[in-house]
């Protein structure tokens, strides 16, 4: 039933960590070139950052996912009293939600009464049409957690990848004509996805990664000067 719906939500996990990821280490490569021309440095630096990086964004997704759980959990026990307390004006609220369908009469009753005389089914859509809240599963925080760690971790290795095989200058290269083809894709496949405009999407993803990347860069001249 919400399938269409997770599958946003998917997408904008994955672009959250792949972006995040992708965009943090390339500014730190930037950086490391400028300030360095060991490759060995700039690997082993890369490495660990992108493993704190993969750590910190699973973590953040798990904790911010379990929030929403513990939310939704606090409105339903909430919804459960006051359909226990005040039951009349929670079937009102049930009444006048479904009158805004465009139910009405003898059918809008109907709907009513057979709601109303489930108290889970009488919470649940409480839940679901006036508070826009939908139950969040276990399997749905480990897979939230996972999408975003491994998305990050994605994101995070392939600007790293040159410099296992070629010298710091040449690899800085590769580095950013992999990022940039990376961004541009993912702004593609989110305008695809969203009906947006592919080359603007692309656009924009290319010049905040290319902002935030050319900052890293001006660091590392700083440090090194």
């Amino acid at each position: 039933m919400h399938e269409p719906h997770k599958k946003v939500n998917r997408l904008s996990d994955i672009i959250l960590g792949g972006q995040d990821g992708l965009v943090s280490i390339l500014g730190l490569l930037l950086g490391l070139a400028a300030a360095t021309k060991s490759s060995r440095i700039i690997i082993a630096g890369g490495l660990a950052t992108i493993f704190a990086e993969t750590l910190s964004m699973a973590a953040v997704a798990y904790t911010s996912k379990m929030a929403d759980r513990d939310h939704y959990a606090a409105e339903r026990k909430q919804e459960f009293k006051e359909v226990k307390e005040v039951p009349q004006i929670e079937r009102q609220e049930i009444v006048d939600i479904y009158a805004t369908k465009g139910f009405s009469g003898k059918l809008l009753d109907d709907i009513v009464k057979h709601i109303t005389s489930d108290h889970e089914l009488w919470v649940d859509t409480m839940m679901r049409e006036e508070l826009n809240l939908l139950p969040v599963e276990k399997r749905d925080v480990y897979r939230y957690t996972a999408t975003v760690g491994i998305a990050t971790f994605g994101g995070a290795i392939l600007p790293l990848i040159p410099f296992f095989f070629l010298a710091v200058h040449t690899a800085l290269i590769a580095a950013l004509i992999l990022s940039v083809v990376v961004l541009a894709a993912i702004g593609v496949y989110k305008a695809n996805m969203t009906l947006g405009k592919p080359l603007k999407s692309a656009l924009q993803m290319v010049i905040i990664g290319m902002g935030a990347a050319i900052a890293g860069y001006l660091i590392g001249l700083a440090f090194k000067a």
